[in-house]
């Protein structure tokens, strides 16, 4: 399949400043940024960097941009108020992690890595007015989405230095058209009116046409809510930030009316697979194979060889559908870097356990949980307060509060 069917059928294409979508099956050289804010990317990031890898398969040449100059300005981008300004320490140690998680996944693929810091840190004030600010009417600026929105009414105002980072974002893109001779950049739609003034400055400095391309902002069809939040908040590449487990979970608790869009946004199974794999969820949804085909393509894409098939074994014992006495070494490890983990004495009371483990505040809500049945010892409900010896299986036992496979705790015996 041409490139440019495979990313309309996945649903990747937004808006586009080239009239027919065929124009991406001739390769050239695309640039994507990447926001410093944070020392992790989430899976919303996820989405553009797989969009980038789609590409470079499909022989185009990438730059990836670290944004250590624009992140000290701050994209408005999609903010109803003025990001907290970050100091360049603390954006160079993001740059860093987040580098590293570039790296990982795009391991094998050709593509080059450039901070923008090291061409906007030497900019002048005065020839950045002459040079691009000059390109550009207020009328022009004023028009952009995020300048209108927070403008508006009920909008909380916006700094000059955020109205600026639309002209920053366009020094980028002519920067790295007359030294990488990048002709297309790609970003999300809330990116689309920073995309647009990059264009706008090529063809005024340059005289030559260069393009954007922005992909939908994934939502939730089911919620609303822009895709990668949970209750709990983002869910991050980083395991330390999100565990292994804990991302496969996010996947696999993935509702029927979404997975099929994220088959296609997130894997890089071809359109027949993923036709048969829905047809075959289709005939027994309760066995959510799609979401299960989903979480172990992306854990694995994200941490690794493994760590889809290792994260699907450790949510099984901690939601009980497996034995914990089956578990291996190798899961062992896993399941005590996801849950807290205590050794005991048969005999000791349960109430100091749960209190222990942070399964329970105090010993007064332990009591209360033991007495509600809301307390699963092996995947049981138990309500004695005393740890027996045959609670012990190969000298574990699986304590866990309610349904959350989260609120467990793994207990060896002393």
């Amino acid at each position: 399949m041409k490139l440019s069917d495979d990313l309309a059928w996945r649903g990747l294409i937004k808006d586009t400043t080239f009239g027919k979508t065929e124009w991406l099956d001739k390769p050239q050289t695309f640039y994507h940024g990447y926001d410093a804010s944070s020392d992790s990317l989430t899976i919303g990031n996820l989405a553009a960097l797989v969009m980038d890898r789609r590409l470079i398969d499909a022989g185009w040449k990438a730059v990836i941009v670290m944004g250590g100059g624009t992140s000290l300005v701050g994209d408005p981008g999609g903010k109803v108020k003025e990001r907290q300004l970050k100091s360049r320490e603390e954006i160079k140690q993001n740059i860093e992690a987040v580098r590293e998680q570039v790296t990982q996944l795009f391991a094998g693929e050709n593509y080059t890595m450039v901070d923008n810091h090291d061409w906007l840190a030497s900019l002048k004030y005065l020839d950045f007015l002459r040079d691009v600010g000059k390109h550009f009417s207020m009328t022009e600026l004023m028009q952009r989405e995020f300048v209108t929105e927070r403008m508006g009414e009920h909008g909380s105002g916006i700094s000059y230095t955020e109205f600026s980072y639309s002209l920053v974002q366009a020094y980028d893109f002519w920067h790295l058209f007359k030294n990488y001779e990048v002709v297309l950049q790609i970003g999300g739609s809330d990116q689309w009116g920073n995309m647009l003034s990059g264009v706008s400055m090529v063809r005024k400095k340059e005289a030559k046409e260069v393009h954007a391309l922005s992909m939908p902002l994934v939502i939730s069809k089911q919620t609303g809510v822009k895709f990668g939040k949970s209750e709990a908040g983002a869910i991050w590449l980083d395991p330390a930030k999100t565990s292994p487990t804990q991302f496969y979970q996010f996947w696999i608790n993935t509702d029927d009316g979404d997975v099929e869009d994220y088959l296609k946004i997130f894997s890089f199974l071809t359109k027949g697979q993923i036709e048969q794999v829905m047809a075959d969820h289709s005939r027994d949804p309760a066995k959510r194979l799609a979401q299960t085909t989903l979480a172990k393509a992306v854990t694995e894409l994200v941490h690794g060889g493994g760590g889809g098939d290792l994260s699907e074994r450790t949510t099984k014992y901690l939601t009980s559908q497996v034995s914990l006495h089956k578990a291996s070494p190798a899961e062992i490890t896993q399941l005590k870097r996801e849950i807290p983990n205590l050794k005991v004495k048969s005999g000791t009371s349960l109430i100091d356990i749960l209190v222990k483990t942070g399964l329970a505040s105090s010993k007064t809500e332990a009591r209360r949980l033991l007495s509600s049945g809301a307390i699963y010892l092996n995947g049981q409900t138990v309500e004695r307060e005393l740890l027996a010896a045959a609670d012990f299986v190969n000298g574990r036992a699986l304590l866990r509060r309610g349904k959350a496979y989260k609120d467990s705790a793994l207990i060896e015996h002393e």
